[in-house]
């Protein structure tokens, strides 16, 4: 029996949509599992700053929260003009310096390269600079980086990463600086730059977990009477404390530094320390200057070079008008 044309059309759609939907649906499925048999949290810095310190990534102390899981501490740089005029444009330079032959422990255990991050808290009224007022020049600089808000509502916190350290040891932000005369809450005057730079996987999961960027410790204190390597590539180190038998696990990454046989202590280290990376932050100035105070600074240097000009035209022809008087 032949099928209608129209009947035929119908049931090809059909069985269009529901292919795609089955392949979309198994699509999900996989990078879910992947997910969750790999997942890669680890790398995903400065991102769970937000999870941890949802309204500002600045605590009360003055710490930046990257230090809560971030735990060695390496040096940041920033540099900012000392002034910078209203609604004008001025760079932001992080400097995030480290060995590039340095390797970091990666979530399998591997060894890679080391990422970089940074957050950086602008002045209220301060912003990323929109992308037509951006120079050139700095475009070259900025190449294809992403900045995201901290927050939705805050338009001053930005924060960028994770991005390959081999590339971005240096990171531009082109900020936008406000003007008083449109925006009523901005004033000229000194204002505070925070930043906050990482560089290689933090130690600590915002959870309090630890991760395999870290140096294990025993958690009693007895004799080790056996070391097996897991599946995963790490291992499971069975300490014999007099009455039973505890198995301290180790995550892929980390190196063994003890043996069989060794009497330990609770506490003492069962692993080297991997982590090659660390946290750092720095404090800056920029003053918003008012043009018309410059002008009027100018016009106050200027005159006082007049008047320093002319007590020296004067002073020559008192000299004169006195050597005139001697000859007499």
């Amino acid at each position: 029996m032949k099928i209608p044309a129209p009947l035929a059309v119908g049931r090809f759609v059909r069985e269009t949509v529901t292919k795609t939907v089955i392949i979309a649906i198994a699509t999900c499925a996989i990078f879910l599992a992947s997910d969750l048999a790999l997942p890669q949290a680890a790398s995903a810095y400065p991102f769970w700053a937000q999870q941890t310190a949802p309204e500002t990534p600045r605590e009360a102390t003055g710490r930046i929260v990257c230090a809560n899981c971030h735990l060695a501490q390496k040096p940041s740089e920033i540099e900012i003009p000392q002034a910078v005029l209203p609604d004008s444009v001025f760079e932001a330079v992080v400097k995030i310096p480290y060995d590039l032959e340095s390797q970091q422990v990666l979530g399998d255990g591997s060894k890679g390269g080391l990422n970089v991050g940074a957050v950086l808290m602008l002045p209220e009224g301060f912003t990323i600079a929109p992308e037509e007022r951006i120079p050139e020049e700095m475009k070259e600089k900025i190449g294809g980086l992403f900045y995201q808000k901290y927050r939705e509502d805050q338009d001053n916190v930005y924060i960028v990463g994770p991005l390959p350290g081999e590339q971005y040891q240096e990171v531009v932000f082109p900020v936008l600086a406000p003007n008083p005369k449109t925006d009523k809450n901005v004033n000229f005057g000194k204002y505070q730059v925070h930043l906050g730079a990482n560089r290689g996987r933090g130690q600590v999961y915002p959870t309090g977990d630890l991760s395999n960027n870290n140096q294990y410790k025993a958690s009693v204190a007895g004799t080790i009477a056996d070391i097996t390597a897991t599946e995963a590539g790490g291992y499971d180190v069975a300490i014999n404390t007099g009455e039973d038998t505890v198995v301290d696990t180790i995550p892929a990454g980390p190196e063994l530094i003890v043996s069989q046989g060794q009497e330990i202590a609770a506490g003492d280290f069962l692993t080297n320390n991997p982590n090659v990376g660390g946290f750092g932050q720095k404090d800056a100035e920029v003053v918003l200057q008012s043009p018309a105070r410059i002008g009027g600074l100018m016009v106050f240097i200027g005159g006082i070079m007049l008047c320093q000009i002319l007590l020296v035209v004067k002073k020559k022809q008192v000299e004169r008008v006195q050597a005139a008087e001697m000859e007499f």
